[in-house]
């Protein structure tokens, strides 16, 4: 009789293990499907439209159109040859100045000139010591003067930051 009682406790241990290691499977199981769950939740609660929202009317109302205004007339000079197409015969209206971009000289002053005294800096033995302040004096012109030899910048006045200058130090400094 003893091996039968030896037989019948191994049995239940087996099974004990069995039956622990599938509720931990179904355990698991069920605790991804939750995870998985609450991603797609959240997934769905987030608005993926790529449209703006638009304001929605009363049931009723009627929505009266923006009055249409004409732009208004620009009377500074075009570049010969260049028309308006949405109005034949009228130049095109100036395109706005970029900031950092035109010639900047001796006696100018603001914020591409403070860009100009950053970028300076970075170079060594240009600017060393100069000041960030916006103005566009001597200490800046001779700074551009020499950036100009060192690196054999041509096709602008010597001194003056034109695009030919500008693209030598941008490719330089960051």
């Amino acid at each position: 009789m003893p091996p039968v009682r030896a037989h019948g406790r191994r049995t239940s241990g087996r099974r004990r293990r069995a039956t622990s290691r599938r509720n931990l499977r179904v355990t698991g199981i069920f605790g991804l499907g939750a995870a998985s769950g609450l991603i797609v939740a959240s997934w769905l609660l987030i608005d993926h439209n790529a449209e703006p929202a638009t304001s929605s009317s009363p049931p009723g109302h009627l929505e009266t159109p923006l009055p249409v205004t004409p732009a208004p007339q620009d009377p500074s000079p075009q570049a010969p040859g260049r028309t308006n197409p949405s109005q034949p015969g009228t130049p095109d209206p100036p395109l706005p100045e970029i900031p950092g971009t035109g010639v900047l000289r001796q006696g100018d002053s603001g914020h591409g000139v403070y860009e100009l005294q950053v970028r300076l800096l970075q170079i060594p033995d240009i600017y060393d010591g100069g000041p960030i302040n916006g103005r566009y004096d001597t200490g800046v012109r001779t700074a551009v003067t020499l950036f100009q030899k060192r690196y054999g910048v041509r096709g602008d006045e010597s001194g003056v930051y034109g695009d030919n200058t500008r693209f030598a130090l941008m490719l330089r400094t960051k």
